[in-house]
């Protein structure tokens, strides 16, 4: 595909996920040019394509398991109703496979390591499978964030972020927000969640060494992001002060 669509790949409207292919454009104009130029590339290489796949002109569509908008990145309800709907599980393979769906949404669940840490700890090779106060509480409270996950704003460069650090004893977590204008007024909304779970020799730190920790590496994360972007950091710890 890279061969085929060398100019268009690095413009960043044209994304290609294996045979799965997405126009993004801002105006319709916009969107019938660069429909004409993909299609055109794909004709001169003889490349067949079914027109039964093809939705032209849509504001919104459902891929890979979200509901992606020009505005917004959310989760399909529809796939997650399949597994939401499902009884608790009654081993640790079913476990494992409600944490890898869970996980894959992980960007949409504030403090998700925190929440799944019983569930992950359940899952260790040595430990009996019982589902505890805790364990259920846990599953419980994942499969609500997954009902109620929010929708997830698509980051606008030109506009500061907002970054909120938090470290408590079951884990660290950051959410990245934004304030964006949406039908004429300002919203602050989520741009996507990270957490993780605290390691035993972390566990020792201060709270102002762990909130310190964390920003280094919610930092880290960030690391695709535009160099020199800014951001205003939110905290409670007073060592930032």
């Amino acid at each position: 595909m890279n061969e085929i669509f060398p100019e268009e790949l690095p413009e960043g409207w044209l994304i290609i996920c294996i045979d799965d292919s997405i126009v993004c454009s801002k105006t319709w104009k916009q969107h019938i040019y660069r429909l004409s130029r993909v299609l055109t590339k794909i004709q001169s290489v003889n490349m067949k394509i079914s027109l039964k796949k093809f939705h032209f002109g849509f504001k919104e569509i459902k891929e890979l398991g979200h509901v992606v908008s020009g505005l917004s990145l959310g989760i399909d309800k529809n796939k997650a109703s399949e597994v939401l709907l499902k009884p608790m599980p009654q081993n640790k393979k079913k476990i494992q496979s409600f944490l890898g769906f869970s996980g894959y949404y992980r960007q949409h669940i504030k403090d998700f390591s925190s929440i799944a840490r019983p569930l992950y700890k359940l899952c260790d090779k040595d430990t009996l499978f019982e589902m505890t106060f805790d364990r259920v509480k846990a599953f419980e409270s994942l499969r609500q964030a997954l009902a109620t996950a929010p929708f997830l704003l698509i980051p606008d460069f030109k506009l500061p972020f907002k970054i909120y650090i938090d470290a408590s004893g079951d884990g660290l977590g950051a959410a990245l927000y934004q304030v964006q204008i949406i039908n004429d007024k300002p919203v602050e909304g989520p741009i996507f969640f990270i957490s993780r779970q605290i390691k035993s020799t972390e566990a020792r730190y201060g709270a102002s060494k762990m909130e310190c920790l964390f920003l280094v590496w919610a930092l880290e994360k960030l690391n695709y992001f535009p160099e020199r972007f800014v951001f205003e950091l939110i905290t409670d710890c007073t060592a930032f002060k």
